[in-house]
C-alpha cells in the first residue's frame, strides 16, 4: 500500500489508513477479550456449582448403599468416575495456573485483566516445538485420551450410560481436525496454536464444565438406575394374606393376596408386638390363648429422612382344643342316674366356651370350662342339645340322649 512511486502525501493518507485500520483491530480485539473473560467467569461459576452438586449426588448414592444393597455396586461405580473426575480436573486446573503465571488479579474487581491477555506466549511455549509437541503438550494429549479410557472401564459396561460415554469420547477426542478448507491440523495447534491467553483460559475452563457435566450425568443415571433396581418387581413375592388361619368344614374362605418385598436392609428402628427385632425382622414368640379366633396385633417403626414412620399390622389365628382326654362312649348304653348329679363335659372343637350352649332338663353349670351336672327328673329318657356360635356368625347344633 506504501510501496511504489507515491508522492509524500498519498505515503502520508496511506500510512493514516492503516493506523486507523489497525485501531479498529485493536477496539475490536478488546470486546473479543472481555468476551473469552466473561465467557471464563461464567464456566467458573457453573464449576463451583457443579461440584456441590455433584458431592451430593455422591454422598446420597453412599448414604443408599449403606441402607440397601441395591445401590451398592451404583455407589462403588459413582466413588471411581468421582476420582477420575477429580484427578483429570485438577490437571486441568494446573495448566491453567501455566497460562496466568505472571499475570496480576486487579485489586479492585478481583479479576483478571482480559484486555491485556491477548498473548499465545503461554500455551505456545508450553506446548509447542517445530511443527510438533513438546513434552508437556504431549502430556496433556495423553491425559484427555487417559481420561476417557478409565471413564470407559468404570461406565462402558452399563448400557445405560452409553449415551454418557459417547459424548465424553465426542468431547475429548484428540484426532486431528479438518479446518474449513478440508486441511488436517494437530488438536493442540487446531484449539490452541497463536490463540490469545484469555481464550486458551476460557477454553480450559470450558473442559472443566464438560467434565463435571458428565460426572454429574453419570452419577444422576446411578442413582436412578439403582432405585429402579430397588423397586423392581423381581424382588417382590405374591403373598396369601387369609384372614385367619384355620376354618371350619364348609365355612366360606375370606382374604387377599398381596406383594410383599423381602429386603433385609429395611430395618425397623422399634417393634412393638408379641416377639422380638432379630437381623431385621420381628420374630413371633407367644402362648396361644383361649380356645376359638384370636387377634394378633402391633406395630413396626422406621425412620426415613429423618422422619419417624408407623407401620401397624393385625392378623387373626384360631386355637383348637389341645387332644388329652379320649371319647370313649358306649353307644347302646348313654344311661345316668336320676336323683344324682351327673357331671358332663360339653364343648365344641375350636369354638370357645363363652359361645357354647347347651340344655337339657336339670342340666347346670358345674365351674369351669364346659363343665356341668346332669340331674335328670321323671321319664326314662333326657336329650342334651347343644348349640356353637362360629367366629364367621354361623351356629352349629348337635345333641345327644342318655
Amino acid at each position: 500500500m506504501a510501496g511504489g512511486k507515491l508522492t509524500p502525501r498519498q505515503k502520508m493518507i496511506n500510512l493514516m489508513y492503516l493506523v486507523f485500520i489497525a485501531m479498529l483491530a485493536m477496539n475490536m480485539s478488546k470486546e473479543v477479550l472481555s468476551a473469552f473473560g466473561l465467557m471464563n467467569e461464567k464456566f467458573d461459576a457453573a464449576n463451583t456449582s457443579a461440584t456441590a452438586t455433584n458431592d451430593g449426588m455422591l454422598q446420597a448414592l453412599d448414604k443408599k448403599a449403606s441402607e440397601d444393597t441395591h445401590f451398592t455396586q451404583a455407589a462403588s461405580d459413582a466413588k471411581k468416575v468421582s476420582a477420575i473426575t477429580k484427578d483429570f480436573y485438577a490437571y486441568v486446573g494446573s495448566v491453567k495456573s501455566e497460562i496466568t503465571k505472571g499475570i496480576e488479579v486487579d485489586k479492585e474487581t478481583g479479576k483478571l485483566p482480559y484486555e491485556a491477555m491477548d498473548k499465545a506466549d503461554a500455551i505456545d511455549h508450553s506446548f509447542f516445538a517445530g511443527e510438533g509437541y513438546t513434552a508437556k503438550g504431549k502430556e496433556f494429549i495423553e491425559k484427555f485420551n487417559k481420561y476417557v479410557s478409565d471413564m470407559k472401564a468404570v461406565i462402558g459396561g452399563n448400557s445405560k450410560l452409553q449415551g454418557v460415554l459417547s459424548e465424553i469420547t465426542a468431547k475429548f477426542k484428540t484426532d486431528d481436525v479438518k479446518n474449513k478448507e478440508g486441511v488436517s491440523i494437530k488438536y493442540l495447534d487446531y484449539h490452541f496454536k497463536g490463540f490469545p491467553a484469555i481464550a486458551s483460559l476460557a477454553k480450559m475452563t470450558s473442559f472443566q464444565n464438560d467434565v463435571k457435566k458428565a460426572e454429574a450425568d453419570v452419577f444422576s443415571i446411578l442413582l436412578g438406575k439403582a432405585a429402579v433396581e430397588a423397586s423392581s418387581m423381581k424382588n417382590f413375592t405374591a403373598l396369601v394374606v387369609l384372614d385367619k388361619n384355620a376354618y371350619y368344614q364348609g365355612e366360606q374362605v375370606t382374604g387377599k393376596v398381596v406383594l410383599g418385598k423381602y429386603d433385609a436392609n429395611t430395618k425397623p428402628t422399634s417393634f412393638q408386638g408379641p416377639g422380638k427385632l432379630e437381623n431385621g425382622q420381628a420374630v413371633i414368640s407367644m402362648t396361644a390363648g383361649a380356645v376359638g379366633e384370636q387377634t394378633i396385633n402391633g406395630k413396626f417403626t422406621f425412620v426415613q429422612d429423618g422422619e419417624t414412620i408407623p407401620l401397624a399390622f393385625e392378623g387373626k389365628y384360631v386355637v383348637v382344643p389341645r387332644p388329652n382326654t379320649a371319647n370313649i362312649s358306649a353307644d347302646k348304653m348313654n344311661v345316668v342316674y336320676r336323683g344324682l348329679p351327673n357331671p358332663m363335659t360339653i364343648s365344641f372343637a375350636g369354638i370357645p366356651d363363652n359361645s357354647v350352649s347347651a340344655s337339657a332338663p336339670g342340666l347346670v353349670k358345674a365351674g369351669g370350662n364346659g363343665k356341668y351336672n346332669l340331674n335328670p327328673g321323671a321319664g326314662n329318657e333326657v336329650t342334651v342339645s347343644v348349640t356353637g356360635k362360629m367366629s364367621d356368625g354361623k351356629s352349629v347344633s348337635d345333641k345327644k340322649s342318655f
